[in-house]
Parts: structure tokens; sequence; C-alpha cells
């Protein structure tokens, strides 16, 4: 495998202030950065173990230690730098971190005798910089087996719940705070505003990150690396992929090649609105590239999600080097990667978290392609695309169009993908995706869907026994990907979509909704 041309770090040349969380494997770690760069602030996430040398040359003003799945009391837990805690730099545990804290300080951690996971009341005891104009009780979220029986020297408690009695600590002296719920996740009350505090308050940043900024460095940094060289890109016509487009035409113009694969899996005439809305009205060099039927020869017979994915990944390459052929001397190929594709794919700088999904656009090329991966977006949350998208002047059907996964709907047909399952899902996802548009819903969710489910059920339609598939619709709100509720819609609405998906598409008799948020669940069902 290459390496790729990954930017991730140009901001930091005009960014002064960065808040660095150190990852222990929690699947929230990301979600913490996320939620600070709503504050404005630049969050970076590091490795666990990441040099406190690395921190100071960075200009690191803050340290978050992530929870994780691992247990102090463990021989082999994951430890920080030891020098982390002596770099003289506000310091807030969660979950895992706190108990770090406390076990690397002096504290004593024990084993809890009931595992604490789900909502809890928070009880305040006494004043805390994080909690300033906060009520004195409310509700949080929590997951953890362990608990910190015993405070390291220095540190008083700041607020209990049912089942701990140092559910928030502080040393006041050496500005360490240690919170043993999770404030990034959207089920704790007044999260937002614990982060806010820490991060304005205690730490003293600014809040001057932003879109603006980002874009012009990233120009910058293009056009450095990049040089003379000529750039592919995979266009999906999506938002990732749509901004990837423009921010790199900005910055190296007819050096830009796109390619928009037809590969079988796409909604019903996506095709035909990505060569209109990319050949008319951006005017860039645009390949349309017909491989439906290799895709799908390919995927005959597959089941399993994650052999689906990777079989589009392999073919996806080939069609790209053999678009290469024709196009000449290529030195990058440029994806429209966001953070959250590298957050649930692959461990991020070896961190500790499981695998939950692979991405056919994360990680390396086959060397035989000899090329370099341009990923300048590989840092950014899907708001801050958009936001990006409208700082480079993209209308708004194109940065708010709802997220497509990059296997397009082999993911949402369950099971095997054949053309009869994939055109009765498209045809339920076109009527799902005309309602929402209709009620004016369409751009307030983050994502509404169906999904093929292999799964026959008796029905009766024309007094006549039916004996058809399922159709389920996920309809999420979110605003980062990174958590997600299922979205509470109109029944009327709902009925309305039910009973023309199975009076108009052959081959459907019934319809469910999934009502599941994210964690525990996937937005996606695969």
């Amino acid at each position: 495998m290459v390496g790729g041309a990954r930017l991730t770090g140009g901001f930091l040349r005009f960014m002064a202030q960065v808040i660095a969380v150190l990852d222990f494997g929690s699947q929230y770690t990301q979600v913490i950065a996320r939620r600070l760069r709503e504050f404005s602030v630049y969050s970076k996430v590091y490795r666990f173990d990441t040099p406190v040398e690395r921190l100071r040359s960075d200009g690191v003003v803050g340290v978050i230690l992530s929870g994780g799945p691992s247990s102090v009391l463990a021989p082999n837990a994951p430890r920080p730098d030891k020098g982390v805690f002596d770099l003289g730099l506000p310091t807030l545990g969660i979950c895992y971190g706190l108990q770090l804290l406390g076990h690397t300080l002096g504290g004593e951690v024990e084993k809890s005798t009931h595992r604490e996971y789900g909502r809890g009341t928070l009880t305040l005891q006494g004043p805390c910089p994080l909690f300033e104009g906060l009520p004195t009780s409310f509700r949080v979220w929590n997951s953890h087996g362990d608990r910190l029986r015993q405070l390291p020297t220095g540190f008083h408690p700041v607020a209990s719940t049912e089942n701990s009695d140092f559910a928030a600590i502080h040393d006041p002296d050496r500005r360490f705070f240690g919170l043993q719920f999770h404030p990034e996740v959207f089920h704790t009350e007044h999260g937002t505003e614990i982060l806010r505090n820490f991060v304005i308050r205690v730490c003293g940043c600014r809040g001057d990150w932003t879109m603006a900024n980002y874009a012009e460095s990233a120009i910058r940094q293009i056009r450095e690396t990049v040089g003379k060289e000529n750039v592919i890109l995979g266009l999906s016509g999506g938002v990732d992929s749509s901004v990837a487009a423009a921010l790199i035409h900005q910055a190296i113009g007819e050096q830009l090649t796109c390619v928009f694969v037809d590969n079988g899996l796409l909604r019903k005439n996506e095709r035909a609105a990505v060569e209109k809305l990319f050949g008319d009205n951006f005017k860039m060099n645009l390949i349309v590239s017909d491989a439906r039927e290799r895709f799908l020869d390919r995927l005959g017979g597959v089941t399993d999600p994650e052999k689906k994915r990777k079989i589009i990944g392999n073919v996806f390459v080939e069609v790209f080097e053999e678009e290469i052929e024709g196009i000449g001397e290529v030195g990058f190929l440029a994806q429209g990667t966001i953070y959250p594709d590298v957050i649930e794919s692959v461990p991020i700088g070896g961190n500790p978290a499981a695998l939950i999904k692979s991405h056919h656009n994360v990680g390396g090329l086959p060397e035989r392609m000899r090329l370099k991966v341009l990923e300048p977006l590989n840092q950014l949350f899907k708001d801050e695309v958009r936001k990006l998208g409208a700082e480079l002047g993209l209308p708004h059907e194109v940065l708010w169009r709802q997220p497509f996964p990059g296997p397009g709907l082999a993911v949402r047909v369950i099971g095997e993908i054949t053309e009869e399952n994939l055109a009765i899902l498209r045809e339920a996802d076109a009527i799902l995706i005309e309602e929402m548009r209709k009620a004016d819903l369409y751009y307030r969710v983050w994502q509404s869907f169906a999904v093929f489910l292999p799964v026959r059920t008796v029905g009766v339609m024309g007094d006549e026994r039916t004996y058809d598939y399922v159709i389920a619709l996920r309809i999420v709100e979110s605003i980062d990907a990174m958590t997600a509720d299922w979205a509470q819609l109109p029944h009327e609405l709902l009925q309305k979509i039910s009973n023309r998906i199975i009076n108009e598409v052959v081959g459907v008799n019934r319809v469910v909704l999934d009502i599941s948020s994210k964690p525990p669940s996937t937005i996606e069902w695969e």
C-alpha cells in the first residue's frame, strides 16, 4: 500500500490554540472533538500515548482524556505519556479518563458492584468552573464498569450519581477535572455547556477557528502538495465528493479530472442528475464510466456486508486504473473522505477502538497504481464540510443533500444483491424522498432512506393473498452522524409513504419503521 498525502495538519500553521483529545478507544472520542468545534475551537484527536513534545509543538492549550473500553486495573491498560500530567495544562478526564486520573495520581479505582450504563441523575455538591451557570441536578449518560473509590491528593468531589460518589472531581491548583459520565453525547443534559466551560473559561480558547481559514489553508496546501501533477477524483455527486472537487478545482483547475462511476447501485435517476449538475454548472473535466455490469457480477451471491464493501472498493480501483490510462500521467487520487469515515473504519494512529465498518474510500491503494492519496476533508465533520462548501459557493441542493453511503444501495439491500431487489428498493426510496420533499422535511432530517429486507410476509391485496418483501424506513435526526435519534414524523405522512410504496412498488406488501437510536444501533443497516 502506498502512503497518502493526507492534509491533516496545515491549519496548525495559523492556529496557535489546539485542544488535544487523547484517544483511549472510546466510540465517543471523536464526538468530543466534534463538540469542541461547535465553539469554533480547533480540536485534534491524538493517539493515547502521543509524546508530550508533540503536544507542545502543536500549540496544545488543554488536554482531554477520552473514555475507553479498558479497565485501568488491567496490566495492559492504555496509558498516556507520563509527562502529560506535568504539562501544566488544564486536563479533563472523561469516564476512563477520570479513572486514569485517579489511578495514576494516587487515588483508588475499583470494580463497581453495579455497572452503570445509560441515563443517570447528576447532583452537584459544590462550585466548579465546569458547572458554572448550570442547575444543581440534571440527567447524564453513563457507560462504565469501574468507579473511583478514593480521590487522589488535591482533588475534591464536585458531583455524584446514583452509583458513584465521585461522578465529577476537581483539583483547582492543577486545573484537573474528571467526569464519570459522558458530556459529549446528546443524552447528557447541559453537556455542551460543560465542554464549553472547559475550553473557553478554563483553557482560555478564543474560538476563532473557521471554515474560511480552513479553505484558505487547504487551497494553499493542495497547490504545494500537487505541484504540476494531475489529480483524479471519484465523484459520487454527494456532499463530500462535491466539496472536495470544488476545493481541489479552485486550487489547481484543469489539473483535476473527476470520474463518476455508474456502479449499478445508484438511486433513481442519479446518473443523469450528476452529469447535468457537474457537466453544465461546474465546468469541470468529467468522465462518466458505466461499470454496472461488472459491479453486479462481482456482487452476485454475496450477502456479508463487509465483503460487499471490499468488493465494491476493489472494483472501484479497477475502474480508476482503466480511466487513468485514458487520461495520461496522474499523480494523485483525490477522495472526499471525511472524519467520520476514518473514525469508524480504521484505528486512528493505532487507537484501540474496535472496527465498526469499512469504507471503500479509506485506506491505501494497490502499489501498482503508484498514486498518492489526496484527502483534503479528512479532518472535517459533515456539518463542517457543508460550511466549507458554502465558502466555496456550492449550491444549497448539493450541500444539503442527505448523505449517501459510498457502497450505495449495496448496503441498503440486506442479503443478496439482485437486479430485482435493487429495482424494488430504488422505487421505494424514490417515493420516500419525494414525500419528504413535499412535506418540507427532506432538509430538516439528517437522513431518510429505504432498506430492502430479504423477508417475505403474507399480505392481502385485492382480496388475494400475497407473499412479498418488506421495506424498512430509516429516518434520523443528527448533527454529525456520530449520534442520531429516529425522527418522529407525522403519522399522516408515514401512512402516505407506506400506502404509496405498497400500492406502487411491485413486490412489496409491508412497510416498517426503524425506531432505533445511535448508539447502540448504526444509522445504516449494514
